[in-house]
């Protein structure tokens, strides 16, 4: 059991009790507590994974070109509902995906997020940091039956037909978000010279490219998320407004947008 993949295979073989889909045919949002990491080399993959994951600057810096770390976005390490979590993510790839009409590997969904969220590099396929990631994923995911969805993944959806008002969204940003954020949307360092909470905008942030460029994104993530403790205390109207407001502020371009949509579905809130 030398190779990861044989060893993954192991730890996430049938002896592991499956999570039971609710009526919805989704999985509960059940992640394992730290203390059932494995001992041994799947342990070590799954360890540095998340050393990855939530210290991406020190960790896989080669590969980012701005000043974010992947649980900039994915918050509590990948295990917070609502909040882009990995819980479960390992389950449900391969899936296609309209942004490149193409299935896509968990792999490649990494990779693309290293490409446009992290405005970096593509992480080789072989490499100890992307092995280290899927073995964390797939942790995270143990007992969840292939094919299945886990409640909570991804966002919370925004229901409104409000039309955003991005000069509200400044005046709430300044009340509610510059504190941690900055004035002009650059994040704030901690004393160990990382971003404490990350930029916004700017060319330490995420590029155009990214998920999180669009409001729809944007707005639900600030909705349900934000401001950091206070989650759900914005109401649709103010999150929306924000994300008009923030989404819209100078960011790094994406070299390969025109490669999008190949198949046509290009969503009203592209930035491009």
């Amino acid at each position: 059991m030398k190779n990861l993949s044989a060893l993954l295979a192991f730890a996430l073989a049938g002896s592991v009790p499956s999570a039971v889909a609710d009526p919805s045919g989704k999985a509960p949002f059940n992640p394992p507590n730290d203390d059932a990491i494995p001992a041994g080399a799947l342990g070590d993959a799954i360890r540095l994974g998340r050393k990855v994951l939530t210290q991406t600057q020190l960790y896989a810096q080669p590969y980012v070109g701005n000043g974010l770390n992947c649980t900039s976005c994915h918050l509590g390490a990948g295990r917070t509902p609502h909040a882009a979590p990995w819980v479960g993510i390992y389950s449900v790839f391969p899936e296609y995906r309209s942004r490149n009409g193409a299935v896509n590997s968990l792999e490649e969904r990494v990779n693309d997020c290293f490409l446009r969220s992290m405005n970096g590099k593509a992480l080789p396929w072989g490499s100890v940091e992307m092995r280290g990631i899927v073995a964390y994923m797939a942790w995270l995911s143990k007992g969840v039956p292939t094919g299945t969805d886990v409640e909570g993944r991804g966002f919370r959806g925004i229901r409104s037909d409000h039309v955003p008002d991005r000069a509200r969204g400044k005046a709430i940003f300044a009340d509610k978000c510059a504190s941690c954020h900055g004035t002009d949307g650059q994040g704030q360092l901690g004393t160990d010279g990382g971003y404490q909470y990350p930029a916004l905008w700017g060319d330490r942030s995420f590029n155009i490219g990214a998920g999180m460029a669009r409001i729809g994104n944007a707005s639900a993530f600030v909705r349900w998320n934000m401001p950091l403790g206070q989650g759900g205390s914005l109401s649709d109207e103010e999150a929306l407004d924000v994300a008009e407001f923030f989404t819209h502020q100078p960011r790094p371009d994406f070299a390969d947008k025109d490669k999008d949509w190949p198949r046509g579905g290009k969503p009203s809130d592209a930035r491009y």
